[in-house]
């Protein structure tokens, strides 16, 4: 029963039609993620109607942070995916479980790094990006209790990516729901309850990360196919680490960079005041909503297309890419239209207070009217990096993602000096981005076609 159990976690990615096959893999990602953010969004909420405005700016203020602190070594994660799933695709059963077994302590080293490095540089990076003063100790705070549960979210995220590797999305869905399920009844306890405030929401966090990571852990013990975790056999091994940074580290550096241009534009936010970090925080929530719309997707391109390509089916690869981009794009412009259709009422769950509710309106206005044009960059680079390319997409991201945005900070922010200018900024860097990331593709895949030869390190 446990074997056939384990079949049904599996996706067969080689054989068969594949868009039933994708949506299968595709649609728990989504989900999950959403229904994480969605517990999130309760963090702010929750924050917003029973602390104080300035909590909930504390709060969302720190969202660019922590995702630049964690881009780097997600990234990496990608990296173990894509070796696990061209492994798979060639058969070679002996270093799938070296990767295996390398990333969970890539993983586990990672988690406490970040921790060490959160503590130090909450206060300074915080201030460095203009956080108003009446929000900044409740910023601080929040991120060194946040930063306690580093080490969980790494093992969950190098865990979860190992079971995609194989097409099993859902039982890291099941993580999510009850790991997103425990924040938000400790959010309501701690906040409401005990009026515990941004601590209140930090420590339920770290308490949810903790559950998830204990699942996914037990999950890898209990697994009976090749991607098994054994205690006894964790190690890293040199040349399974290497692959995984080679494609791992330029993933995770696009990551920071497109974080560190959320930070530069969030530090423009904050020169608004905390009404417009507050709305910020707010709105972003539904921004996050219908970017795992994509994302979903994004993980089948990657997954489907290294499995193919380590087993030579070209062919497969292009059809992999095509429903995953246009799957994708529909999916993100549905969401995007259903929020801006309710725009104000979704808004007002998190605040009653007019300026922030007018802030956070324009950024839906601005921002999610466009958002699906972004699975144009985001489902084709992580196409290429199933190919094995990672530094081309990481750096077209960099410029479109990052220099423009800095370059719009400095040139039309510092002009206008106006909110709705500044939202702009994303649909003109998702436009550019897309035509550079779907031109460098197609190059790219002209040239393995003419190779047509064994996949190999790109």
């Amino acid at each position: 029963m446990r074997s056939a159990g384990n079949r049904e976690n599996k996706v067969d990615m080689l054989h068969g039609p594949l868009f039933g096959k994708i949506l299968l893999f595709s649609l728990p990602i989504t989900a999950g993620s959403i229904l994480q953010q969605m517990f999130n969004a309760v963090d702010m909420a929750v924050v917003g109607r029973f602390a104080s405005s300035e909590a909930l700016a504390a709060v969302g203020a720190n969202t660019p942070v922590v995702m630049l602190f964690l881009n780097l070594f997600i990234g990496i994660s990608v990296g173990s995916n894509v070796l696990i799933a061209r492994y798979i695709g060639q058969g070679d059963r002996e270093r799938i479980s070296d990767v295996v077994h390398t990333s969970v302590v890539v993983g586990i080293v990672s988690g406490f790094f970040l921790l060490i490095l959160s503590f130090m540089l909450a206060r300074p990076l915080l201030q460095l990006m203009s956080t108003p003063d009446n929000v900044l100790d409740l910023a601080v705070l929040y991120l060194k209790i946040y930063a306690l549960g580093m080490p969980f979210i790494m093992v969950y995220n190098f865990g979860a990516a190992i079971l995609r590797s194989i097409g099993d999305t859902r039982r890291p869905l099941y993580c999510l729901v009850l790991s997103g399920f425990l924040n938000a009844f400790l959010n309501v306890i701690f906040v409401a309850g005990f009026h515990q405030g941004v601590a209140g929401v930090a420590v339920a966090t770290v308490i949810s990360n903790i559950l998830g990571a204990l699942m996914v852990v037990i999950f890898l013990l209990r697994e009976k196919s090749e991607i098994r975790l054994l205690p006894s056999m964790l190690a890293i091994h040199r040349n399974e680490l290497l692959g995984m940074l080679w494609i791992g580290i330029p993933a995770g550096l696009q990551g920071m960079v497109f974080s560190f241009s959320n930070v530069c534009i969030q530090t423009a936010i904050n020169s608004f005041g905390s009404d417009a970090v507050a709305a910020s925080a707010a709105a972003v929530n539904f921004e996050f909503i219908c970017y795992f719309a994509i994302n979903g997707f994004n993980q089948a391109a990657v997954t489907f297309i290294s499995q193919n390509y380590g087993a030579g089916n070209m062919e497969r690869c292009r059809k992999v890419y095509r429903i995953c981009i246009l799957s994708a794009a529909v999916a993100c412009l549905l969401l995007n239209g259903t929020i801006n259709l309710f725009g104000e009422q979704f808004v007002r769950l998190f605040t009653t207070s007019p300026r922030v509710i007018s802030y956070a309106l324009i950024r839906v206005r601005y921002v999610l009217l466009f958002q699906w044009i972004a699975s144009s960059y985001e489902v084709t680079g992580s196409a290429l990096r199933g190919y094995g390319y990672s530094m081309i997409p990481a750096l077209l991201t960099v410029f479109g993602t990052c220099v423009l945005r800095i370059l719009w900070i400095l040139t039309v922010h510092a002009k206008l000096h106006s909110f709705p200018a500044l939202m702009a900024v994303y649909p003109f860097t998702w436009v550019v981005t897309g035509i550079m990331m779907i031109v460098a593709y197609r190059i790219i895949t002209a040239r393995l076609e003419t190779d047509k030869g064994a996949p190999a390190s790109a």
